[in-house]
């Protein structure tokens, strides 16, 4: 099994452990993990901003350099979901581009959703003490369909306790450039999201995306809240050497 790593910008500039630790994992269920070093921006802040052209430009790119890879996976939903569902829309006047893009479509995955959903693992060994809340991102829940991966691989993680996190399909009111364009919802949908994260009394709050992660984060810091905040691929990562 060939994976080629496609690591998002957020990944890449502010979170380099959360890809670490998705190759640990990968490689230590056996796959051959290679990371095409071309690789930039997937597109989706200017197809969010409304710039089709640019993110056209960036989703050809993306497609020449991973179109030859067996599979292309990623620890975002949000990212995987602008190549699984968006690269197809944006070339539905282009055939030949469009069956490009449906062609690697078909062979890109979220993080979570590969190895539930292709490889066929719930347990990869992992091992981690401590009370975890599970936030589920909204790309994942409403664009990729992925509902139940994530929770069926933290049931199998040893010695860990899941704590139920109320309203945990929410939005936490990160969206990327939403919170940046509306400030003040964003910030109140992440209070609601805050106050449930202190009413579960979990140590961690686990995500697939670090820009939930990121949002998360930054509300519980300013209130002083000593809940952590941690991708999913690091918790995974733990509990065994690879």
């Amino acid at each position: 099994m060939k994976v080629s790593l496609f690591i998002t910008c957020l990944i890449d500039q502010f979170f380099p452990e959360v890809g670490l630790s998705t190759v640990s994992v990968l490689r230590r269920l056996g796959a051959q993990v290679d990371f095409p070093a071309a690789q930039t921006c997937c597109g989706q802040p200017a197809f969010n901003s409304g710039f089709k052209t640019e993110a056209r430009d960036l989703a050809k790119r993306f497609i020449a350099i991973f179109e030859n890879s067996e599979y292309v996976v990623t620890p975002s939903g949000s990212c995987a979901s602008m190549v699984k569902v968006f690269y197809p829309e944006l070339f539905r006047k282009d055939p030949e581009w469009r069956t490009r893009a449906e062609e690697l479509a078909s062979r890109t995955f979220e993080f979570t959703q590969f190895l539930v959903n292709v490889v066929g693992v719930e347990d990869v060994g992992a091992a981690y003490e401590g009370k975890v809340a599970l936030h589920q991102s909204c790309h994942l829940l409403r664009e990729l369909n992925v509902r139940t991966e994530t929770q069926r691989l933290l049931n199998s993680v040893r010695g860990i306790e899941l704590v139920e996190l109320e309203g945990a399909e929410v939005c936490c009111g990160f969206g990327g450039l939403f919170s940046i364009k509306y400030p003040h919802i964003s910030g109140a949908i992440l209070q609601d999201k805050i106050e449930s994260v202190e009413k579960s009394g979990a140590d961690v709050v686990v995500a697939s995306d670090v820009g939930c992660l990121m949002h998360i984060a930054g509300g519980l810091s300013r209130q002083g809240s000593a809940t952590r905040t941690m991708h999913i691929a690091e918790l995974l990562a733990k509990g065994r050497e690879t």
